[in-house]
């Protein structure tokens, strides 16, 4: 009897052992892992750095860090990658920087899936008229200009005396929901007219089902794990959004440490040249979490979602 008991046991450690071995033996997929564990570990231990040097992220130390002509140091003086112009620590406000970044990028590409999955679900399951007005608004969404429409958006934001109405963060996650709800919805749409017409469904559908209950008992599950890794796809493409946002002084303002704003400034000061890190330091995080994501996003898609290679 005991043999009997132990065997599932052993079975499902076999299982989980072969699954192991399958995701050690893809390295890109290893390599994505590790690089979005780097940046996800940056964003929330930047306080605890932060702690440790005593420096905030937007804490200035001019007399340690700027030299007599007032240039900021590359290094050293406890300034792992150096100040800027300011004596803030380049190195904590990178850090920070992911912070802002996974902050927005997230929130901003979890709103956008949620009402993609909404519109595409209702457009392709009941089709007809309903199907036809809301990728009438689909189409209307996508011709809208990013760039045009943020600068509206912010600027209908500031309020009479020059200060914001809503809180800066909000406004850039809204706009990058925004332009990026559309593709979710016309993924959706599609998937749901393929799997309506399959034998589980109409089965469903003749016992009686609510429309309601077959969308969340048969279609939702199935297209479930292809929405999940779209989103994991669109993530890198809304961190970069922000962050040529921020870049173009329409996102994040300073002195808030988003990645594209200390690019910006690092540009606009011309201080990168005796202090390159500056520059170097934001721009090589945001290449690495935009990397790290594309190249899991990937390989999940491969791994999970092989039709829609190619």
């Amino acid at each position: 009897m005991s043999r009997l008991l132990l065997r599932p046991a052993t079975g499902t450690a076999v299982a989980h052992r072969g699954r192991l071995t399958s995701i050690l033996a893809d390295p890109a997929l290893v390599a994505g892992t590790l690089l979005v564990s780097v940046v996800v570990g940056a964003a929330l231990l930047a306080p605890v750095a932060a702690g440790l040097t005593g420096h905030g992220p937007n804490d200035q130390f001019p007399d340690d860090t700027l030299d007599a002509a007032g240039l900021p140091i590359t290094g050293g003086h406890g300034f792992l990658l150096g100040a800027d112009g300011s004596g803030r620590d380049v190195f904590i406000r990178t850090l920070y920087g992911a912070r802002v970044s996974l902050g927005i990028g997230i929130p901003a590409t979890t709103i956008a899936m949620l009402i993609g999955v909404a519109v595409g679900l209702a457009g392709g399951y009941l089709g007809g008229r309903v199907d036809a007005v809301l990728s009438e608004i689909t189409n209307i969404a996508l011709a809208f200009p990013f760039l045009v429409t943020a600068l509206s958006v912010v600027t209908l934001n500031r309020g009479t005396a020059g200060t914001n109405l809503i809180d800066p963060i909000f406004v850039v996650i809204g706009i990058v929901a925004l332009f990026s709800w559309t593709y979710f919805a016309r993924l959706v749409r599609n998937s749901v007219i393929e799997i309506r017409s399959k034998p589980f469904v109409l089965a469903a559908i003749g016992a009686g089902s609510s429309p309601t209950r077959v969308i969340v008992r048969e279609i939702l599950p199935n297209i479930l794990p292809t929405v999940i890794i779209y989103w994991a796809v669109q993530l890198p493409i809304n961190i970069i959004a922000e962050a040529s946002l921020s870049y173009l002084g329409v996102g994040i303002k300073a002195p808030t440490p988003s990645w594209g704003t200390m690019i910006a400034n690092a540009q606009d000061s011309a201080l990168y040249q005796p202090q390159p890190l500056m520059l170097i330091a934001p721009a090589a995080a945001l290449f690495v979490t935009v990397f790290g994501f594309n190249v899991l996003s990937t390989r999940l898609r491969n791994r999970f979602d092989p039709a829609s290679v190619g």
